[in-house]
């Protein structure tokens, strides 16, 4: 497939872009930017779950390796992770990031500066690591870099807990969207998210996810255009019921979704005080979970 521009690029050659960037800042001052809808003002200070005010908070930033590979490639995705996820997971491998007010704040030119500087440095794609809680300011962020020249694809890499109606302000701005699918039941994500309703909330977001981009298309080299990648990570002891996501998946999504079906649980942050996720996964558990997505008819699968 031909590379094309980015859709953010059509968006502020229309015009639509800052609207977009407006109509997000709106939900700051009593917020519902995401689905835990605080309803504090961020703008004058307030702080929500998120513990998030009116600038996002980047913890770190640079070419990544280490991601899927139509994102990676050769040169790295170009990753910015944001502080203070909005999922408080037991077993997070990156709680220092995601549970702490890391890094420091970054006004909007500061953020557009950090996407040049990534593609400057060659990268293949911006890739906004928890964006959830922050889409206003990456919205900002986003028309000011391409007013100063961006044109990579845009990344969308979140835990899967977004708001649909910032996703639609997201229409034809997100170019490949990488949501995590953690759970399929509300239980077991109560007890080790400390978030009500997940899959509810979680496969109306992927399902509108895939009403915008659709199936992932690569170019010549392999490396994605646009589109769906959905990743989902195996617990012990079978606890993230993963066959009701590929059955989800292969049902209401498409039977060729990217999946990438993740075998490094480890036990980290909170996890030693539940005996259930106290260890890494057996072999025959992950084996298990793959053949589980192909008896679903999901074949597309990173692993």
């Amino acid at each position: 497939m031909t590379s094309t521009l980015p859709g953010y690029r059509n968006l502020l050659e229309q015009g639509e872009l800052e609207r977009r960037v407006k109509a997000a800042q709106s939900h700051l001052a009593a917020c519902d930017v995401c689905p835990w809808a605080c309803g504090v003002n961020r703008l004058a200070g307030e702080l929500g779950i998120c513990q998030t005010g009116a600038l996002a908070r980047v913890s770190s930033y640079g070419p990544h390796p280490g991601e899927e590979r139509p994102l990676s490639g050769q040169r790295g995705s170009g990753t910015i992770f944001f502080a203070r996820c909005n999922l408080r997971c037991i077993f997070c491998q990156n709680a220092d990031i995601s549970q702490l007010s890391s890094g420091r704040e970054s006004a909007p030119d500061e953020l557009a500066e950090i996407m040049l500087s990534l593609q400057d440095r060659g990268c293949h794609n911006i890739n906004l690591v928890s964006p959830s809680h922050v889409i206003p300011q990456v919205l900002d962020a986003v028309n000011r870099a391409a007013m100063m020249g961006l044109k990579l694809p845009l990344v969308y890499n979140s835990g899967g807990y977004d708001s649909l109606e910032m996703l639609t302000l997201l229409d034809g701005v997100v170019d490949i969207y990488m949501p995590d699918m953690k759970y399929g039941d509300a239980t077991t994500a109560e007890k080790y998210s400390l978030i009500k309703h997940y899959p509810q909330v979680n496969q109306a977001a992927v399902l509108e996810m895939q009403r915008q981009v659709g199936d992932l298309t690569v170019d010549s080299a392999g490396i994605a255009v646009k589109g769906l990648l959905v990743r989902h990570l195996v617990l012990p002891n079978e606890l993230a019921d993963s066959e009701k996501i590929f059955e989800f998946l292969a049902s209401h999504i498409s039977k060729n979704v990217y999946l990438n079906v993740m075998a490094q649980y480890r036990p980290s942050f909170k996890a030693w005080d539940y005996p259930e996720l106290s260890r890494r996964i057996q072999p025959e558990e992950y084996q298990r979970a793959l053949k589980l997505a192909q008896k679903h008819g999901l074949s597309r699968l990173d692993r």
